[in-house]
Formats: structure tokens, C-alpha cells, sequence
């Protein structure tokens, strides 16, 4: 049952950074902090969901097909997170 749990959580955070696509057509989602601190909480949850993904994937030892996917898309999602904040970080600190 907990495994089943983790895979269902792991699959519904694989189509959650898409819903970002619909958010950015309104004129207000283009402005400079709003845009900025969505983009920010869309990467920090794709970090999260690479994370949670793995570490369900290896402790809970939740291994079939399906999470397999999640894993290997949440983990290039944790990965496109980290860089979207250093993308953002780097040229403050420069």
C-alpha cells in the first residue's frame, strides 16, 4: 500500500511542471517579480519531485515500470530545477 502511494505521487509530479505552460499566457504572469518568483517555486518543486522520486525509488524500494519513468523524468526535472536557479543566482553574485 505505501508503495503504491509513492508511485501515485511520483506520476502525479510529472505532469505538475507543465501546468506553468497555461499559467505564463496571462499578461500578468510576464511581469518581472511575479515571473520570477513563480519560475523559482516551479523549480523548487521540480527539485523536490526528482528527490522525492529517488529517494522513494531507493529506501521504499518502490521499483516497478512505472516508477522507473518517474524516476528518470523527475530526476531530469531536479536536474533542469538546479539549473533554472543557477541561471538566476549566478549573474546577481557576478
Amino acid at each position: 500500500m505505501k508503495n503504491k502511494t509513492l508511485i501515485a505521487i511520483s506520476t502525479i509530479m510529472l505532469f505538475v511542471p507543465w501546468t506553468i505552460l497555461p499559467l505564463r499566457t496571462f499578461k500578468w504572469a510576464l511581469e518581472s517579480p511575479i515571473a520570477e518568483i513563480m519560475i523559482s517555486c516551479y523549480a523548487v518543486f521540480m527539485i523536490f519531485s526528482g528527490i522525492f522520486t529517488i529517494v522513494s525509488y531507493v529506501k521504499a524500494k518502490a521499483q516497478n515500470n512505472l516508477m522507473k519513468i518517474c524516476l528518470v523524468v523527475n530526476s531530469l526535472y531536479a536536474v533542469g530545477g538546479i539549473a533554472v536557479f543557477c541561471m538566476m543566482i549566478l549573474p546577481k553574485i557576478m
